[in-house]
C-alpha cells in the first residue's frame, strides 16, 4: 500500500523516471574528466521547470538520484525552488555567477556531477548540432566560450558553401 503524501510547498510535480520526450543531449563517454563541460544540452525553451524533468531522467542513469541543479538566473524563466524528479525533490539553485550557458547537475550523496554547456533554445539547428557534437568529443578541453565560438565559425563556413 502506498501513501500519497502532498509535496512540500513550492515543489513542482514531474513524477517520472523515464523521459517523456528524448532531450537533445550529448555526453562525453564515462571516464576521466576532461575539459570544463561533460557534454551539451539543447533545451526547447527557456522554461527550466518544464525542460528539466526529461533531462534529469536521462542523467539519473549516470548519476543516480539527482540532488541539485545549478543554473544562471539570467538565462531562464524563474523556476520554483524545487522540482520533483525520479520520486525525489530536486533543489534548483540559481546564481548570477554561474558560468553563462551552463548548468551543473549534482547527484545525491556524492553521486557525481555533470556540467553541461546549454545551447540557447533559439539556436540555428545546424549550429546547435555542431555545438552538441563538439562538447561531447572525448578528451575535448575547450571552454564554454571556445565551444560557442567554434560552432559560430563552423556555421559561417557551412553558409559559405
Amino acid at each position: 500500500m502506498t501513501l500519497n503524501q502532498p509535496l512540500p510547498t513550492g515543489v513542482t510535480t514531474a513524477p517520472r523516471s523515464s523521459p517523456e520526450h528524448t532531450p537533445r543531449l550529448r555526453l562525453k563517454p564515462k571516464g576521466r574528466i576532461s575539459g570544463y563541460v561533460d557534454g551539451a544540452w539543447w533545451p526547447h525553451s527557456d522554461d527550466l521547470a518544464t525542460q528539466l524533468p526529461d533531462l534529469l531522467a536521462v542523467l539519473s542513469v549516470r548519476l543516480g538520484p539527482i540532488d541539485r541543479v545549478l543554473f544562471n538566473v539570467n538565462e531562464w524563466v524563474p523556476p520554483p525552488r524545487k522540482l520533483s524528479a525520479g520520486g525525489r525533490a530536486v533543489r534548483l539553485d540559481g546564481y548570477q555567477r554561474q558560468p553563462a550557458h551552463t548548468i551543473e547537475v549534482l547527484g545525491f550523496s556524492g553521486g557525481g556531477r555533470i556540467a553541461l554547456l546549454v545551447v540557447p533554445a533559439d539556436s540555428d539547428p545546424d549550429e546547435a548540432h555542431a555545438t552538441l557534437m563538439a562538447a561531447a568529443t572525448p578528451h575535448d578541453k575547450s571552454t564554454v566560450d571556445g565551444l560557442l565560438l567554434m560552432t559560430d565559425r563552423h556555421a559561417e563556413q557551412t553558409r559559405k558553401m
